[in-house]
C-alpha cells in the first residue's frame, strides 16, 4: 500500500498557525491599549481586539514584513470606523457620556508603555477630536510611534499627520493644565468625601473650582443626576443636598482607576458607584460619577 503526499500530516500548517497565534498574543495587549483610549469603554475594545485576529487569521501572513505594524493599522482603522458609529450611539444615551474606567492598581491589559491619554480628564477631551485627530494622538502621545508610521497607519501623509496631532494637543492644552500633582487628587478626593458625607455646602465650595462640573453618567439608573450640574455653589448644594440618603449603607473602597484616585461605594458586596475627581491648583474642576452598571465591571482590582 503506498501513501500519497496528500495522506501525510502537514505540520507547516499547524506551525505556521502557532506561529500566528504566538504573535498576536504578543501585540494583543497593545491592541487592546489603543482601542481602549479610542472608545473608551472595554468591550468595544475587545471586540476590535478579536475582529483583528480574525482579520489576521484570513491575511496572507507571508505578505507581512512587519506584523506589529500589520496589526496596529488593522486595530486603529477599525476604531476610528467603530468610534464614528459610537457617537452616533451616544445620542441616545440618558444623561452625560463617560469612559468606562478601568482599574489600573494591577495593571489589566492596557498595554501601555506609557499612560498618558488614559486619566478621565484626557479621555473626554479627546471626547471632542475628530476619529483620525484622536488616532493620531493616542498613536504619537500613548504608543510613540514615528510620524512616518502614524501616517502609514491613517492613510495620510507625514505633513498631515503631524498636523492632526498639533490639533489634537491644543484641543488637550487646557485638559492638561487642570493635571495637578499626584498627592493632590487624593488629598482632594478625601476631603471631598468628608465633605460630602456631612452635607457641608461651605465645605465643598471651598474645595471647588469656580466652574466645576459634575458628571454623573448613569445611562437612566436610579438617582444618577441626567444633566451636568456646574458652578462652585450649585455643586455644593446638589451634592449636600442628598447627604442624608446617598451615603447610608454603602462602605468605600480606594482604587486606582485609569491612573488616578478613585473610590467605590459598595452596597451588598456590589460597587454601585465610582467617584473620581480631576484637579487644578484651584481646586476640583469636574467630579465624576460612574453609576451605570454595565461600565463598572472592571472598577475592582483583579482577583479582588
Amino acid at each position: 500500500m503506498t501513501t500519497s503526499a496528500d495522506d501525510l500530516p502537514r505540520p507547516d500548517a499547524a506551525t505556521g498557525m502557532d506561529a500566528a497565534i504566538e504573535l498576536f498574543a504578543a501585540h494583543r495587549r497593545r491592541l487592546f491599549g489603543i482601542a481602549y483610549r479610542m472608545l473608551g469603554t472595554v468591550a468595544d475594545a475587545e471586540d476590535i481586539v478579536q475582529e483583528t485576529w480574525i482579520r489576521w487569521q484570513g491575511t496572507d501572513r507571508s505578505t507581512v514584513r512587519e506584523p506589529g505594524a500589520f496589526l496596529t493599522t488593522v486595530a486603529t482603522r477599525l476604531s476610528i470606523n467603530v468610534l464614528q458609529s459610537a457617537r452616533a450611539r451616544r445620542e441616545t444615551y440618558i444623561g452625560p457620556w463617560l469612559p468606562e474606567p478601568v482599574n489600573t492598581d494591577d495593571d489589566p491589559a492596557l498595554g501601555a508603555e506609557r499612560a498618558e491619554a488614559l486619566q478621565f480628564a484626557i479621555l473626554l477631551t479627546l471626547e471632542r477630536l475628530t476619529p483620525t485627530e484622536r488616532a493620531a494622538y493616542i498613536l504619537r502621545e500613548a504608543f510613540d510611534y514615528p510620524y512616518p508610521r502614524i501616517a502609514d497607519v491613517i492613510s495620510s501623509t507625514v505633513v498631515n499627520a503631524r498636523q492632526l496631532v498639533s490639533r489634537a494637543r491644543a484641543h488637550l492644552a487646557s485638559a492638561k493644565q487642570t493635571e495637578a500633582p499626584p498627592s493632590d487628587p487624593r488629598r482632594l478626593l478625601e476631603a471631598f468625601l468628608v465633605a460630602a458625607q456631612n452635607g457641608d455646602a461651605d465645605a465643598l465650595e471651598e474645595l471647588f473650582a469656580a466652574d466645576v462640573v459634575s458628571y454623573t453618567d448613569g445611562n437612566g439608573v436610579k438617582l444618577a443626576a441626567r444633566v451636568p450640574v456646574i458652578g462652585r455653589a450649585r455643586v455644593a448644594k446638589f451634592v449636600a443636598a442628598f447627604a442624608s440618603h446617598f451615603w447610608e449603607r454603602k462602605s468605600i473602597g480606594w482604587v486606582e482607576v485609569n491612573g488616578q484616585p478613585a473610590v467605590t461605594l459598595i452596597e451588598n458586596g456590589v460597587i454601585t458607584t465610582m467617584v473620581a475627581v480631576t484637579t487644578s491648583a484651584e481646586g476640583i474642576e469636574q467630579l465624576l460619577w460612574v453609576m451605570a452598571p454595565d461600565k463598572l465591571g472592571h472598577v475592582a482590582a483583579v482577583g479582588g
